[in-house]
């Protein structure tokens, strides 16, 4: 009986946590689009969190049906003048309205506004990952270790390449070095890359070049995660551990730098992935996002907004692909309908819809088993 009452308790913890995540990325990714939207003077017919069926929701004063809805695997805005929620437009109620009504609506506003509405989604995702990750470095500051190396690990890159314990690493091709953890974040995106670290040996600056070690470790949440490795231990001495703290400015500052480090680390996989020097086996569905959002939980808020941070770094640039349905896909067509000085035809935009409603199915199926196979090895 304690097992099952643990084992539902452990997952009515993931499925809050899950939620609370996710819902706090789509509608600050919907929240762009509305805003913008509204400041190009489009009308709003609904604000949905979810998909499916309403489950509670209400309407505000300009008309505008904001709603929960029964299936909280995203979300979307319907502008007047759109079909659906993947703002297709409805050409046969466009024809039916009158020339006021038809301003107000999302097909007739000029090129440039269609653009910003759409671009506006992602980028409140990744203004949403800024001001989570300013909040948590401006409250509680950083606490970063010296990139002192303690222990080389035998049979290692950095044994190999004649490093040694004691070395303080000062740059790595050219970038300065300040933590280990700025020495951790090149070496994990550069397995097999050969990099030049200028390090402090006794007082004496020597150069070393070495290439990180490809290898898969653990994640910490029951995954695996494939990166490079020197094989260094860093110094574990209260002295080489420092807490930075942040004024407002700076912390925003740093919040914009952790943002580009996820969206620029998850931008080089894809392209590895897209170019076969990586495998596609790292990508994670609703099924991982669940479970890691469980265990996060179990850690306390704060991870779990960083979490939220985290995927909502991920969401914007998903959103931003070219694909038609999503983001992306929309501001391609925007971008050849500014060139062209007219939209592409109503065929042509309707069989890439179809296609890009395709390629997002594909990849859903593909994340999810990716999921399943995991659990199935655990």
């Amino acid at each position: 009986m304690d097992l099952v009452s643990g084992y539902l308790t452990q997952s009515v913890t993931m499925l809050a946590a899950f939620l609370f995540v996710l819902t706090i990325v789509v509608f600050f990714h919907e929240l762009g689009h509305f805003l913008v939207a509204r400041w190009c003077g489009v009308r709003v017919d609904a604000f949905s969190v979810g998909f499916g069926r309403e489950l509670a929701g209400f309407n505000d004063r300009h008309g505008t049906r904001w709603k929960l809805s029964l299936i909280p695997l995203g979300g979307y805005v319907k502008f007047a003048g759109d079909e659906n929620a993947a703002s297709m437009p409805d050409r046969s109620g466009l024809a039916g309205m009158t020339d006021a009504e038809r301003a107000g609506t999302f097909p007739a506003k000029p090129v440039w506004q269609r653009a910003a509405v759409v671009a506006a989604g992602p980028i409140a995702n990744f203004l949403l990952s800024i001001v989570i990750f300013a909040f948590v470095f401006g409250i509680y500051g950083k606490v970063v270790t010296t990139p002192l190396l303690q222990e080389i690990h035998p049979g290692s890159a950095a044994e190999q390449a004649g490093l040694q314990p004691g070395d303080l690493v000062l740059s790595v091709d050219g970038r300065q070095i300040t933590t280990f953890t700025d020495l951790q974040r090149i070496v994990s995106a550069s397995a097999d890359v050969p990099l030049t670290l200028d390090v402090d040996r006794k007082g004496e600056v020597v150069r070393v070049v070495v290439t990180p070690q490809y290898k898969e470790i653990s994640d910490g949440f029951g995954g695996t995660q494939k990166v490079g490795l020197l094989g260094v231990t860093r110094s574990p001495a209260q002295a080489d551990l420092t807490r930075v703290q942040y004024g407002p400015v700076e912390a925003v500052a740093e919040g914009a730098r952790e943002t580009w480090f996820i969206a620029a680390r998850t931008l080089d996989y894809l392209s590895k992935v897209v170019t076969g020097r990586e495998s596609a086996d790292q990508l994670g569905g609703p099924i991982r996002v669940a479970q890691v959002s469980g265990q996060v939980a179990e850690l306390g808020i704060i991870p779990l907004l960083q979490l939220a941070a985290v995927l909502s770094v991920s969401i914007g640039l998903l959103n931003l692909m070219p694909v038609p349905m999503l983001d992306g896909g929309h501001l391609v067509y925007y971008a050849v309908e500014a060139v062209r000085g007219k939209p592409l035809s109503e065929r042509v935009q309707d069989v890439g819809f179809r296609i890009g409603i395709a390629l997002v199915l594909m990849l859903m199926v593909f994340a999810t088993w990716n999921d399943v196979s995991r659990l199935a090895g655990g």
